[in-house]
């Protein structure tokens, strides 16, 4: 009886002990799976961002606040390369970041140069007087004159002529007795350059000859006349410049960062400005081997042979050489300019990494080499089948500092944080320094004041509400960034335009696709930025330039922008806010 309770209970036991494990490798296994799942699903937060505006941070899909472009889901890397930048392929493609294959080739650089006719000064000539007297006549009045060998140039009254004359009269008489008197009486009208013709004639007629002509010596025009009716003149005095202008020259300007190109012998295709529709070919014979310190620029002559006398002193010429710095065998990477970003000493571009599904793009320090226009020589830092952002590298590199990534000025890294930096006053996107100053000559203070000019005038057309004003107003603005002759800038100056001209040139290519004066407005305050680190740099300028601040702009972010007048016209509102804003520095 005792032996079958024991079972009975054992049974029991066992049989409790079973539903337990079931429940718990069921129902709670169950139940903590559907929990873990739900954490899953409620821990993930997608982000959204803009393409154009990293620093844009949003947890729902919507509009960009600063361009209205489509918000994109922000690519989480995770694994790889902590220095390489992700990014999606819809979202390279909203960035319009463009790439190109890096490959070796003979570099061709094209010089362009400007210069002008001149006379060959080898056969320029000083018509000099012989005689010292008064001019009492000049017979060639004008330059531009032609005049031949012999011609008479102008007429003479010389006291001291006269009298040598009387002396060899004298000398004439007693020529028998003194031999020696009389020869040294005709010499000394020989010194004066009177021929012996004409000394004969003084001795036949017995009488002096009170007024003397003075003949040209060469054959040629005349460029400059040098005397007056009245003027008395000693000998040796100039007259006259006359230049036989059948050989002349064209002298060509060459700025310092060319001169390692050109060479004597070097060949130049050129035009002439007043002689449409030809082309001339000459050598470069001669390099002034002196730099003019005003103009800073050397010399390079071009000997022209100009029987027909078509091209005239003065004439403009515009003139190409083609370089070729190395050989088929000699042949260097070259990459656009575009992909280069400056900072500093340091030049740096962003390499391609595709991994999987992603796009990534790595910061890559380089060294360059000659410059070859549009193009540079890559001397150290890049590979054959090297694939490089050439477009969009700014829109890159801001992604990476806002993700903590190498950057160009961050080439270590770290947190850059996620704030919205574009609407800080210009003083403050300094970190607390002065803003950075560059020197530069005159004529490329020149050069940037018409770009700020044109800036100007687009600020005017947003102002007014205008956006077809506007567009025209940009493309003047891009048509003057352009056309600055880049060789203005030296050292340091050069790489800090260089990365304004990109900034400049990227952000008017924005408000160029804009489709409404609102998204205009948007791209408006980073072109604005860079005008005023541009002002900043390389002011101050003729004008005193206003920087302003709305802080109402971008969505209360604030923005900034340039003015001549210290009056505020609010080019991000227009006639909405037109006078939101204050002056926060002066240019001047």
């Amino acid at each position: 009886m005792k032996t079958k309770n024991k079972n009975t209970w054992i049974m029991a036991g066992v049989l409790i002990l079973g539903f337990l494990l079931g429940w718990l490798v069921f129902g709670g296994s169950g139940k903590t799976g559907e929990n873990h799942v739900h954490g899953e699903e409620s821990g993930v937060a997608e982000i959204w961002t803009c393409s154009m505006h990293p620093q844009i941070r949003q947890n729902e899909p919507g509009k960009c606040p600063i361009c209205g472009m489509d918000l994109i889901p922000l690519d989480k890397g995770g694994g790889g390369d902590p220095a390489v930048v992700e990014m999606s392929e819809n979202a390279v493609k909203l960035a319009n970041i463009q790439t190109v294959m890096v490959g070796k080739k003979a570099a061709e650089k094209v010089i362009r140069l400007n210069g002008k006719v001149v006379p060959d000064e080898r056969k320029v000539y000083t018509q000099t007087t012989h005689i010292s007297g008064r001019i009492e006549r000049l017979t060639v009045n004008f330059t531009g004159e032609r005049v031949g060998r012999g011609q008479t140039l102008a007429v003479v009254y010389s006291p001291d002529l006269v009298t040598a004359q009387e002396e060899l009269l004298q000398a004439y008489a007693i020529k028998d007795a003194q031999p020696e008197l009389f020869e040294a009486a005709k010499q000394k009208l020989r010194n004066w350059k009177i021929g012996e013709s004409r000394i004969n004639t003084i001795i036949s007629n017995q009488s002096t000859i009170q007024h003397f002509p003075i003949g040209a010596d060469v054959n040629g025009i005349v460029i400059e006349k040098k005397v007056e009716p009245g003027d008395y003149v000693e000998r040796g005095m100039p007259l006259y410049e006359i230049a036989d202008l059948t050989r002349v020259w064209v002298l060509f300007d060459i700025y310092e960062s060319e001169m390692v190109w050109i060479k004597e012998g070097s060949k130049v295709n050129y035009t002439i400005a007043s002689l449409p529709g030809e082309t001339f070919e000459g050598v470069i014979s001669f390099i002034d081997p002196l730099i003019n310190a005003q103009t800073r620029v050397a010399t390079a002559r071009v000997e022209i042979s100009n029987k027909d006398e078509r091209l005239k002193p003065g004439m403009f010429a515009s003139g190409e050489i083609q370089i070729m710095p190395g050989s088929a065998a000699q042949e260097e990477i070259a990459i656009p300019e575009t992909a280069v970003l400056w900072t500093g000493e340091r030049s740096v571009v962003y390499v391609k990494e595709t991994t999987g599904n992603k796009v990534g793009f790595k910061l890559r320090e380089i060294t360059l080499g000659p410059s070859l226009g549009n193009a540079y020589v890559v001397k150290s830092g890049l590979r054959e089948g090297d694939e490089i952002v050439v477009n969009g590298a700014f829109t890159v590199d801001a992604a990476a500092q806002l993700a903590g990534k190498p950057s160009m000025m961050n080439p270590e890294g770290g947190d850059a944080g996620t704030g919205h930096h574009h609407g800080t006053a210009p003083e403050n996107n300094t970190n607390g320094n002065p803003p950075v100053k560059m020197k530069i000559s005159e004529e490329g203070k020149a050069a940037v004041e018409k770009v700020m000019k044109a800036y100007m005038k687009l600020k005017n057309a947003l102002v007014n509400d205008d956006k077809t004003i506007a567009q025209q107003r940009l493309e003047s603005v891009k048509s003057a960034v352009t056309s600055v002759d880049m060789s203005l800038f030296e050292g340091a100056a050069h790489k800090h335009w260089m990365v304004v001209r990109n900034e400049l040139n990227e952000n008017a290519e924005s408000m160029n696709k804009a489709t409404d004066i609102k998204a205009m407005r948007q791209y408006f305050k980073p072109f604005s930025e860079t005008m005023i680190r541009m002002a900043n740099a390389f002011g101050p300028f003729s004008v005193t330039l206003y920087v302003q601040h709305c802080p109402m702009a971008d969505s209360d972010k604030g923005a900034n922008w340039l003015s001549l007048s210290d009056d505020i016209r609010n080019p991000y509102f227009g006639n909405k806010m037109l006078k939101c804003g204050e002056v926060t520095s002066e240019i001047k």
